[in-house]
């Protein structure tokens, strides 16, 4: 399948933001005034989903699966619209694939991003349509009110502009609620990228988060690549004190799924405080798995901490540890 890159944002561009997942009911008034004015700081014109709000179902908080398929083909089909904003994760995106109409998205490709839950969506679209799509910040990431210029940074850089992106460490980063107090963020230094095995890899970009993107396997909406991977990967905190052997064994099947050959670098996003991971954590998860001698990279700026950079899925990554390199494209 050819692969279709979308038309980088413009000023005046118009963002759509919808929920495939969770409903933006959920979110405060001030999350969602303050990520308005965040993206129209960036000269974009926002606007939404007509049910962004819709909640049916109190355990899932998500609109209904006609809605939810119809604001995401609605946008799609929007001449108008440039971008496609998901509003948060959840649980159950996977619950619309079913129903999508690819061929329309194949033919009106536009920039989709989001991550967490979203990640069957994105890789889904891409696997069915060769749409690069983007794993990066919510409508909700916009809405955090400080130190949130990282983040912005690199999406800009992605998404406005046709160069190839150097990814450097974030100065500072948080794993703290900053949407219980906007005013009271809980900061820690980063001391940057942490090399857990030395090289040069270049390849095409898959991954998102581990445990949703295991769900396609075995299903159409499984990318199918045959060239060279770097895989760029990260889970949430939601199993507390058992990431390492949850990460672990998720690992472990998408190695089973994937030619293990192709792989020719890993990068891990930072794990959130609650799932209490060391170097010598992800050591034992990452080296044990007899992938050869390629550069693996942890703690990397994306995933369920903050800030986060956007990553084009399917678009083309280069490690090399030596110079402390990392550079993605689409």
């Amino acid at each position: 399948m050819n692969k279709i890159i979308p038309e980088k944002l413009k000023i005046n561009d118009e963002v759509r933001v919808i929920a495939p997942s969770r409903s933006m009911g959920i979110l405060s008034d001030e999350t969602i005034d303050i990520a308005v004015k965040a993206l129209e700081s960036l000269g974009l014109k926002v606007t939404f989903g007509k049910y962004v709000n819709e909640s049916i179902d109190d355990d899932y908080n998500t609109s209904s699966i006609e809605n939810r398929v119809k604001d995401l083909m609605d946008a799609f089909i929007d001449p108008n619209v440039k971008a496609i904003l998901t509003v948060i994760g959840g649980f159950n995106v996977n619950q619309i694939l079913d129903y999508i109409d690819y061929e329309v998205i194949k033919n009106n490709p536009k920039i989709l991003c989001g991550y967490s839950d979203i990640t069957a969506l994105l890789e889904a679209i891409t696997a069915k349509t060769g749409l690069v799509t983007y794993y990066g910040p919510h409508f909700s990431t916009f809405g955090i009110k400080l130190k949130n210029e990282y983040t912005i940074d690199y999406f800009n850089e992605m998404l406005f502009k046709n160069e190839t992106v150097n990814v450097s460490p974030s100065d500072e980063w948080s794993n703290d609620l900053w949407f219980i107090n906007q005013d009271n963020r809980e900061m820690k230094k980063n001391d940057g990228f942490d090399i857990i095995s030395e090289g040069l890899g270049e390849g095409v970009i898959l991954g998102g988060n581990l445990c949703t993107l295991n769900l396609l396997q075995g299903t159409d909406y499984f990318p199918k690549i045959d060239e060279d991977i770097i895989l760029f990967i990260e889970d949430d905190g939601f199993a507390s004190s058992n990431f390492l052997v949850e990460f672990d064994r998720n690992f472990q099947s998408l190695i089973h799924a994937l030619d293990k050959e192709k792989i020719k670098g890993i990068v891990v996003g930072r794990a959130e405080l609650n799932c209490e991971m060391t170097i010598d954590k992800w050591k034992k998860i990452l080296l044990s798995k007899g992938l050869g001698d390629i550069p693996i990279i942890i703690n990397a700026d994306f995933g369920h901490t903050n800030p986060m950079i956007t990553i084009p899925l399917t678009g083309h990554a280069l490690i090399d540890t030596n110079t402390k390199k990392l550079e993605i494209s689409d």
